[in-house]
């Protein structure tokens, strides 16, 4: 029985064994035309560095990263502290049996986690896991990001003139956190919740744990605070201050415009009120609720409730969550500020 092999196009093999020169040399290629672009551009270059619009976006862009950094760095270690070294059965022995009264706990618990809104919802899942109702650790999710101490005293700073916004941001997310509970206490089905089918940092020592919620906190809030930064130092030196007047004169205009822009921005809990105090013409009660939807609802907290507890639950949760958070944000607005 003969056997018959279809001989290789000729250069065929020449051609794979030089594939990986000829993606350094595309490489080393480009980089050269990068550099002689560079070189050849440095006039423009410098004269629109040294434009006065680059100079107030790149004041403003460095000021609220300098300012929102040691908080960020403050709020990630300490949550990944908590994270791997607190086990989640503490919190469930720690709450009442009865949901109704677990709400409120649970809701006030939220203020012993210094992290932001990537750490909740994986705690919140473990919660989960280990049997306490979801009510509580929805409360609980909602609540940690956004009344906890980094969070607080990072408002207090970005709002020196203004001490009210810390009372106010605690009292509108508390009660946004503590209502969305008893939302979901009284209507929630079993089947809209998918709850999570393993741990986190599963098979990790406790030193490789701390180490992996740092990376993955720092990349994801960092990535995020620096986003924020730049769109914040854009709408302060790039769009004409007429737009940004007419935004922020009507009351009810400015309020759903930085809700749904902390929706789209997707900032770091602990960075957010820098860029909040940087918009300084919109009024108190706009950036109150810049303040309490951005750490409750966003895109990439919509796709970590996705992953975590299913689409199902995140397309019904997030949409009553921004509502409610809008309305509490301008009855407590209208009462502290």
């Amino acid at each position: 029985m003969s056997t018959t092999t279809k001989a290789a196009p000729p250069g065929a093999g020449r051609r794979a064994a030089g594939e990986p020169r000829g993606g350094r040399f595309d490489s080393s290629l480009g980089l050269i035309m990068l550099l002689v672009l560079v070189i050849t551009a440095q006039g423009p270059i410098r004269r629109a560095l040294s434009a006065p619009v680059t100079q107030s976006w790149l004041t403003v862009f460095v000021a609220v990263v300098l300012q929102a950094l040691p908080f960020l760095v403050l709020g990630v270690v300490l949550s990944a502290l908590i994270a791997v070294f607190v086990p989640p059965s503490f919190f469930a022995r720690a709450l009442p049996r009865r949901p109704a009264l677990a709400v409120p706990v649970a809701g006030v618990a939220g203020a012993v986690l210094p992290g932001c809104e990537c750490a909740s919802v994986p705690v919140a899942g473990a919660l989960v896991r280990r049997g306490v109702t979801p009510a509580a650790a929805l409360a609980f999710l909602l609540s940690a990001p956004a009344i906890n101490p980094i969070v607080l005293t990072a408002t207090a700073v970005a709002f020196p003139r203004d001490p009210e916004m810390v009372l106010a941001r605690f009292v509108a997310s508390l009660l946004v956190a503590c209502a969305m509970g008893w939302l979901w206490q009284r209507l929630g089905r079993a089947d809209w919740l998918r709850p999570p089918a393993r741990p986190s940092f599963h098979g990790q020592g406790r030193g490789a744990a701390f180490w992996a919620s740092v990376r993955h906190d720092v990349m994801h809030a960092g990535g995020f605070l620096v986003v924020g930064a730049m769109a914040a130092a854009t709408l302060k030196a790039v769009v004409p201050a007429s737009w940004l007047r007419g935004a922020a004169d009507d009351p009810v205009v400015s309020i759903l415009a930085l809700a749904v822009l902390a929706v789209l921005l997707s900032i770091c809990s602990e960075a957010d009120a820098f860029v909040a105090a940087s918009l300084s013409q919109f009024s108190l009660t706009a950036r109150l609720a810049f303040l309490v939807v951005g750490p409750m609802i966003d895109l990439k907290l919509f796709a970590m409730q996705t992953g975590t507890f299913g689409r199902g639950f995140a397309l019904r949760f997030a949409p009553a969550t921004f509502v409610l958070a809008v309305l509490m944000s301008v009855l407590v607005g209208a009462v502290l500020l």
